[in-house]
């Protein structure tokens, strides 16, 4: 497998070493997570983690003794979110998935369909974990409507205790703005990369428009954050920092 992007902060050897890691660190991540040989278990996988996901939720079981239903729905049959993994095995997701984020390729999977598959009534939860091999091919097993509503729980607190964690690192003034920028560099093309495995389409203007924005948001945290710490002050005639007194 090919070596991560440098972290925010570590030594590299000059500006273009940096450019040449950056414009790699999608097709790295592509190679990575391709196509497999054959399909994994991946209740396998979640099974030699001594029957948890990081943070400490008990793993769902799999439903092995549910046969797929004959009569496929029409939106299953015609849902393509992960058309671009065919053949991807699912301990190869899982182990990219593991090595830059906290979710699994379980939870990843499960949440997009939760949210694909919602209604004004609720998430169709039966008809997700009965199609589950037909919606995501990297999963080979039907879950029980528990099992689906439990990943989705999994889910979305792996995203709140990341969110904190990265918010309470961007405000507490360990990074400088450019450290901040390569950090949500990384982060933002990973996170493009997933959006881009699920079928999502950006182009390049949009792909720009999204890193200056975030760019913006992300010095905007700094500064406010920096002023509540009493740190430093910005002067609003020519923009210079002062170390507060």
């Amino acid at each position: 497998m090919s070596d991560d992007p440098t972290p925010a902060g570590a030594e590299s050897d000059g500006d273009d070493a940096t450019d040449r890691e950056r414009e790699t660190t999608a097709d790295s991540a592509e190679n990575e997570v391709g196509d497999g040989d054959d399909v994994g278990d991946e209740s396998t996988t979640d099974a030699t983690e001594s029957g948890a996901d990081r943070g400490g939720n008990e793993s769902p079981t799999a439903s092995r003794d549910v046969e797929l239903p004959e009569d496929v729905p029409e939106d299953v049959a015609e849902y393509e979110r992960f058309t671009k993994m065919d053949r991807a095995d699912y301990d190869r997701v899982n182990e990219f998935l593991r090595d830059r984020t906290y979710i699994t390729a379980r939870e990843w999977a499960i949440a997009r369909l939760c949210a694909d598959f919602r209604t004004e009534t609720g998430v169709e939860m039966t008809k997700i974990g009965e199609n589950l091999p037909r919606l995501v091919p990297f999963m080979t097993d039907t879950y029980t409507p528990q099992a689906v509503n439990q990943a989705r729980a999994s889910f979305e607190e792996k995203v709140t205790k990341a969110g904190a964690t990265f918010l309470y690192g961007a405000m507490s003034g360990f990074y400088t703005a450019e450290e901040l920028d390569e950090t949500m560099y990384e982060v933002t093309e990973i996170a493009k990369f997933l959006l881009e495995v699920e079928g999502v389409d950006l182009s390049v203007e949009e792909e720009l428009e999204a890193e200056d924005e975030i760019s913006r948001v992300m010095r905007e945290v700094r500064e406010a954050s920096a002023e509540v710490r009493g740190e430093e002050v910005k002067c609003p005639e020519c923009g210079h920092v002062h170390e507060a007194e």
